[in-house]
């Protein structure tokens, strides 16, 4: 008997899934019925594009940007991307020719268009601090210090923000405690009709998600790949016997390598973070999501973007 403490396990599942018969259901719409998956899936995999993972590396006198797509309207491109996943929900629900698929397709969409509304609200906030729509120069103003030692993060000038922004982003997901349109207690999901890679597409995306949240929390509040002290140039802030500050220089490409695995540890932290969620709070009843959605949740971001508009425009 070969476990290996459980390794193969994954695998195993993986080649059951992609073995597993292609079942489409009497009635139901081929085309769209395939397509919805993909719908689904593509979204998520696109938003990888524009986070940036790393400052520029500089090689062999070469300049490389740690980043797929380099835009300057990188905020409004997660906008517009990401809110393409509810065709691929609502595509899924109505080609399957199952009531509760579309019954559950349109919970899904309504809850993912509810909170949409507040992602958006929350992040403007940061918008309007750092001046800048681009990912990449959100990350490098907050490697600056504030007072000389305290690091720029969008954490200590937008913690409701984040908040908002955390609870709205696993709402926008269906992450627990936000699942209804696929709680197995209540009406299946708008995938009840999918089996095999098909139905596995949907895990994934939903899987991806979680890491694309906890990549946008890690770039938009916690610096992206800055590590405290520690500047592009290589020059390391320290402090030197009694209280005088000192600095040593580092290697650029050593630098880009602890960027880009300051990263990494962040965004594994984060996603850390949201599987600890899922399996800590119950599950919210339809009216209760879209009470928080839509009177609470939007009325804070509201609240929360017109201070911050107030305080930047008294500030500069």
């Amino acid at each position: 008997k070969l476990t290996l403490a459980g390794l193969l396990h994954p695998v195993a599942d993986g080649i059951k899934m992609i073995t597993k018969e292609d079942f489409i259901p009497e009635g139901a719409n081929r085309t769209l019925h395939t397509l919805a998956p993909a719908a689904a899936l593509f979204p998520a995999l696109v938003v990888f594009a524009v986070i940036p993972f790393g400052d520029t590396l500089v090689l062999f006198g070469r300049e490389i940007q740690l980043q797929v797509a380099q835009l300057n309207v990188g905020i409004v491109y997660i906008f517009a991307v990401s809110s393409l996943a509810v065709y691929g929900t609502m595509l899924a629900g109505w080609a399957s020719n199952n009531n509760y698929s579309l019954l559950g397709g349109l919970r899904a969409s309504s809850q993912m268009i509810s909170y949409e509304l507040s992602i958006g609200l929350s992040i403007l906030g940061i918008v309007l601090i750092y001046e800048t729509a681009m990912l990449d120069e959100i990350v490098r103003q907050q490697g600056e210090l504030l007072w000389g030692f305290i690091p720029k993060w969008g954490i200590l000038f937008q913690p409701l923000a984040f908040i908002l922004f955390l609870g709205a982003a696993l709402a926008e997901n269906k992450r627990v405690p936000f699942d209804m349109p696929e709680g197995e207690s209540e009406i299946i999901g708008y995938f009840v009709e999918y089996s095999s890679m098909k139905f596995g597409m949907f895990f994934l995306a939903e899987f991806v998600e979680i890491v694309i949240v906890s990549g946008l929390v890690t770039t938009l509040f916690f610096g992206g790949w800055q590590v405290p002290y520690l500047h592009a140039t290589g020059d390391v802030i320290g402090f030197v016997w009694p209280f005088e500050l000192g600095t040593w220089e580092l290697p650029q490409p050593l630098v880009a390598l602890i960027q880009v695995g300051a990263f990494s540890v962040k965004v594994l932290i984060g996603c850390w973070i949201l599987l600890v969620i899922r399996w800590t709070l119950p599950r919210f009843r339809y009216d209760q999501i879209m009470h928080l959605g839509w009177k609470v949740w939007f009325e804070l971001a509201l609240i929360n973007l017109l201070i911050t508009a107030v305080v930047v425009l008294l500030v500069t």
